[in-house]
């Protein structure tokens, strides 16, 4: 395809992260400026794709907003940014910022509060006829008293800005919610609480063009994250069954969602859950790929790698098409290891698509064209990753807004 004029893209990337993105970036015949945090100096970025690397000064990878306006509106001096993207959900906002300050095209603050903040997406949905759990703002007292009074417990005490799992407090009487708050003292308006709904997780990952979803597949968590994160397990993940009801379903409310947030362009992670009443619920959005690896996980089911296809739609826009997919089945399982570099040589039946290459982590992605043969492999090697690797770390506990 006839590429446009050489474009120079500016790739936030507070964690090691977007390396496909980039080198596509440069095979697009882009100028690529990694702005990254100074912890990640010597990651293992594909500097052959990069043309120059800022880093900025970072406390436990937080940026302070202010140095990073500072420092690539210098940089803006005397080099034409015509993108600027965030490979990270923490970069977001950044990003955003950045796009407003220099008057560059592309998600801007109030949009970018839809894919970061998760009482604003919340909020955006529920006024747009979304179904969501009940949930009310950590802010008003008497709010909270009213909304005890309506809706029972467990509910979620959720920072609004995490990514993940990360800071989640479940409460299950008033007690412990006071004795929260408490704890939270002036960070409490940072967040917001829900109602807790059992069910199974599902993610939807997805590619937008011009406010149009182009792309999405959906899938399954066998455990909720939320779970994986704070009880310990092993994190599994495995496509749907093509044309399913389910399926066709998660696909029609991810379209809604993305629609009522005013994604335009680019990829999106988006998260539900199916109570026992049988009702899917939005749970949360972003502006990014899936992380833990879920991109592979799509590449091995539908040939589609999505920071690959991102990179193209960026510099394409409207020309750009989704290239011919697969439909194959895939699954996905990682866990911490208790080995600094895990033996995986026996995982080795030949549905086996991919394999992590990582210190303290074990992982794999195994491929097939029946669901039935990929659940069945999820099963035995998740059995055997418990006997083989299995570790858990508690999450840290640190303030989270």
């Amino acid at each position: 395809m006839p590429k446009s004029k050489s474009l120079t893209f500016l790739c936030l990337a507070s964690y090691e992260k977007g390396h496909e993105f980039l080198r596509e970036a440069k095979r697009q015949e882009c100028r690529v400026i990694l702005l990254t945090s100074k912890s990640l100096e010597h990651a293992d970025w594909p500097r052959d794709f990069i043309d120059e690397i800022y880093y900025i000064p970072d406390n436990n990878k937080e940026w302070n907003r202010q140095d990073v306006i500072f420092g690539v509106s210098y940089l803006a001096r005397t080099v034409k940014i015509d993108k600027i993207v965030a490979l990270d959900d923490y970069d977001v906002e950044v990003a955003a910022a950045l796009r407003e300050h220099l008057r560059i095209g592309g998600m801007g603050d109030t949009t970018a509060r839809y894919f970061r903040d998760k009482l604003a997406m919340r909020t955006k949905a529920r006024e747009d006829g979304l179904p969501v759990p009940e949930f009310v703002h950590v802010l008003n007292y008497n709010d909270i008293k009213d909304y005890f009074a309506r809706v029972p417990f467990p509910h979620l005490i959720k920072p609004r800005s995490a990514a993940s799992a990360a800071g989640i407090i479940k409460v299950h009487n008033e007690d412990e919610f006071w004795r929260a708050l408490d704890k939270l003292g002036d960070r409490q308006s940072f967040y917001l609480m829900e109602q807790y709904v059992p069910g199974n997780v599902y993610h939807v990952d997805s590619i937008i063009q011009n406010r149009k979803v182009i792309f999405a597949i959906a899938s399954e968590y066998g455990k909720p994250p939320m779970d994986v994160a704070h009880q310990g397990a092993v994190f599994t993940t495995r496509t749907m069954e093509y044309g399913s009801s389910d399926e066709q379903a998660l696909l029609a409310l991810n379209k809604q969602v993305l629609k009522s947030m005013g994604h335009n362009i680019g990829v999106a992670h988006t998260e539900f859950i199916k109570g026992h009443d049988g009702q899917f619920y939005f749970l949360e959005t972003s502006a990014r790929v899936g992380g833990a690896h879920i991109v592979e996980l799509v590449e091995a089911a539908t040939g589609i790698n999505l920071w690959a296809e991102w990179a193209k739609l960026e510099v394409q826009g409207t020309k750009y098409k989704v290239p011919e997919v697969t439909r194959n089945h895939a699954g996905l399982m990682v866990s911490l290891a208790k080995q600094e570099w895990p033996d995986l040589s026996g995982y080795n039946d030949p549905e086996v698509y991919w394999k992590m290459h990582k210190p303290y982590h074990a992982g794999i992605i195994v491929k097939s064209d029946r669901r039935e043969r990929v659940a069945e492999l999820l099963a035995s090697y998740t059995e055997r990753f418990y006997r083989d690797f299995f570790h858990y770390i508690p999450p840290a506990e640190k303030p989270t807004y």
